[in-house]
């Protein structure tokens, strides 16, 4: 805001206002508040509007993530209901009851495993697509060539495949061919919804399905019926429920917010557990016309703030394809954006506040700084006028500044004040000439005329010798304080730089008045001697983690009755973060406990290591316990993402662990005691960690070595 004020100082007389040319208080006024009434605003302004796009971003990409572990999950129930079917098929307990033609014990089989699998239907069908009968089979198992299913109610026109399953929009008549007792599922009332596109029905009464339809093989590899397996997800609100779970667990979300999940079929909410009122979920409500325009017409995600029954939430819409790839419905997440919208305003009202005062207080502050510039200024320029006006005895006096303000005034005292004795000793020295001239005309007073020319010139020559020599004095007492205060200005040109242009014209006063007293010495020396004239990665102490870690998961150790036993040989130390190593100790050590809830030992095991095959060093830590081990169905997918042995699980930790360490390097492997040479039960996580990491790829890191250094 400086060269705003030196450019309105520095315009024509006719155009600069008139309170800003003539005083420098006002000059220094402005500087000191412009910058604050001007800048400061504006850049509150900005940050105001950059921090709401900023934090909107962050909800959005939020959902986002949301949509990403519900789509995972979807994907990962349709692939089990393909492989489930498909595994059922390929049974021998199916293949052996279908040899002795037991339609009995084939229905008893199917009802089992549609229990087991969840699914809510299993149905074997001839391969002309007949549902199968007692009279089905002759006296051996047919040998038929594949072909499709005739037209029929069991005719759906889906791919049959080995293991893969797909949604499937089916009408009443196919679904109840299928499975009769879904009837009271499928029927779905459509309520009147705000914004939705306009209908003339009133029910849905079609079916959305995970289906999968698998050859049933004969001993000789020829296709003897199909079995076809899938689950509805009209009224499916054990599944909805799970997968909000698994989205938003307990307090994932804060500020009081809460997230919600929905399949829709078309614009329907099929299964939901969106409240309608306070108990009755908003099944049968169906979404915004723009949101549909976006979704199932253009085949968008939808990722924003929508409307959704009763209230606003940050939405996320994503289309569900069948296997045509036609687009039959939709999978939504979203959570309430109320509680953050009021923290959002909340934090602005904040800043603005915080904004507020320290304008308030710098105001104060340079308001307090320019006065210690303008009044030491405002006093000289005051006492000069006095002196020019023949009041000799004016002064400065003491001024508060410390500076070169408060010095520049303070040789101005030093400098009227040598003025002021200078010129009282030439008075004095004048009287006392005029004393000793007096005295000697009267001694010549009786000489002769000849004498008379010669006495005046004798007065003439002892005059200019006593001013000589009295003006030299002066010259030489005054100019060493003038010099003070030119060097002194000067050095406040060279200090302030730009600075001082708002001051120069007080500045140039100066400059001439002190040019004015150069001038009068210079005056009388000519008068006397007219002759002369011409500008986060550590190394982590593993057995310190573990004790610290240890402490954490107390309160599940005092519930239990667990004997933690150490054996911490590790000397070295990892390169790694420290918090997120606690975290995947922590983690394990959860596991461990969870996997004895009778009793047993837990036992914690480091060591150093060296790799034999690369060579590098490092740190194995051991966590394990006396449970019961792991089979190996749960080791080929135990670090997978959302498969857990737990009721209560999500199936995330060990996946979120194996990712922390080898982002530095390292890995973990699951594996049975036995399997290492143990005679006892239970299982034992191996954690390997590098003493010098690689740098981490997904985020903000330096080599150890750098950090060293």
């Amino acid at each position: 805001m400086g060269p705003v004020v030196t450019f309105l100082a520095g315009l024509p007389a006719a155009l600069a206002p008139r309170w800003l040319t003539h005083s420098i208080r006002n000059k220094l006024l402005a500087m000191a508040l412009l910058p604050l009434l001007v800048v400061l605003p504006l850049l509150v302004g900005a940050l105001v509007i950059w921090g709401n796009a900023a934090y909107d971003r962050l909800l959005i990409t939020k959902v986002r993530s949301d949509l990403a572990v519900a789509r995972g999950y979807f994907e990962q129930v349709l692939a089990e209901v393909g492989s489930g079917t498909h595994a059922v098929a390929a049974s021998h307990a199916l293949y052996l009851p279908l040899q002795r033609r037991d339609l009995a014990a084939v229905q008893a089989l199917l009802a089992r495993e549609s229990q087991r699998l969840g699914f809510d239907f299993i149905n074997l069908y001839r391969v002309d697509g007949q549902l199968i009968t007692a009279d089905w089979l002759p006296s051996a198992l047919p040998s038929a060539p594949m072909r499709a299913p005739a037209a029929g109610p069991a005719a759906i026109h889906d791919r049959i495949s080995s293991d893969q399953a797909s949604l499937a929009r089916l009408a009443p008549a196919d679904l109840l061919a299928l499975a009769p007792h879904l009837a009271p599922r499928i029927h779905i009332p459509l309520i009147p919804t705000r914004s939705a596109a306009p209908t003339l029905r009133s029910v849905e009464d079609r079916a959305l399905v995970m289906l999968s339809t698998t050859p049933v093989r004969g001993a000789d590899g020829s296709i003897v019926a199909l079995l076809r397996g899938g689950v509805l997800l009209n009224q499916n609100l054990p599944f909805i429920d799970h997968i909000n779970r698994i989205v938003y667990p307990e307090g994932s979300l804060p500020f009081g917010s809460h997230g919600t999940a929905t399949l829709f079929m078309d614009d329907v909410r099929i299964t939901t557990n969106v409240r309608l009122f306070q108990d009755e979920r908003a099944i049968g409500t169906r979404v915004s016309q723009a949101v549909r325009e976006a979704v199932l017409t253009h085949g968008e995600t939808w990722l924003d703030r929508a409307f959704v029954v009763n209230d606003w939430y940050v939405s996320a819409y994503e289309p569900l394809l069948d296997a045509a790839g036609e687009r039959t419905g939709m999978l939504y997440v979203g959570y309430l954006e109320q509680p953050f919208r009021h923290v959002k305003y909340g934090m602005l009202a904040l800043i603005v506040g915080i904004f507020g005062v320290v304008m308030v207080l710098a105001a104060l502050f340079s308001l307090r700084g320019a006065r210690s510039i303008f009044r030491p200024l405002e006093q000289m320029n005051q006492t000069m006028q006095r002196v020019e006006d023949g009041n000799t005895g004016a002064r400065v006096g003491p001024v508060a500044a410390r500076d070169e303000i408060g010095a520049l005034a303070g040789h101005l005292d030093e400098l009227l004040d040598v003025i002021d004795d200078k010129t009282r000793a030439l008075q004095r020295w004048a009287e006392e000439l005029d004393a000793k001239v007096v005295e000697r005309t009267q001694e010549l007073a009786l000489s002769k005329a000849s004498l008379q020319q010669a006495q005046q010139q004798l007065v003439k020559s002892e005059k200019l010798a006593a001013i000589g020599q009295l003006t030299a004095s002066v010259a030489h007492e005054i100019n060493n304080p003038i010099a003070v205060i030119q060097g002194n200005l000067d050095l406040m040109r060279e200090t302030l730089g730009a600075q001082a242009s708002p001051v120069r014209a007080e500045l140039q006063l100066l400059d001439q008045q002190v040019e004015r007293m150069r001038l009068i010495v210079t005056q009388l020396l000519q008068y006397a001697r007219p002759t002369e004239y011409a500008g986060y990665v550590e190394a982590v102490d593993v057995n310190q983690t573990l004790e610290s870690s240890l402490v954490l998961v107390a309160h599940l150790l005092a519930r239990t009755r667990i004997e933690v036993q150490r054996d911490l040989q590790a000397t070295a130390r990892a390169g790694v973060n420290r918090q997120e190593l606690q975290q995947v100790v922590i983690n394990l050590m959860i596991n461990a406990i969870q996997a004895m809830p009778e009793g047993g030992q837990l036992r914690l095991h480091t060591r150093n290591r060296t790799d034999l095959d690369s060579g590098k060093t490092g740190v194995l830590l051991e966590i394990s316990d006396s449970g019961p081990g792991l089979s190996e169905r749960v080791k080929e997918r135990l670090f997978r993402p959302f498969f857990t042995t737990k009721n209560d699980g999500n199936g995330l930790g060990l996946w979120i662990s194996v990712g922390l360490v080898e982002r530095y390097g390292g890995s973990i492997e699951g594996l049975n005691r036995r399997e290492l040479g143990e005679d006892a039960a239970g299982a034992t996580f191996r954690v390997w960690l590098l003493t010098e990491p690689l740098v981490p790829q997904d985020g903000p890191g330096e080599p150890m070595e750098a950090r060293r250094a």
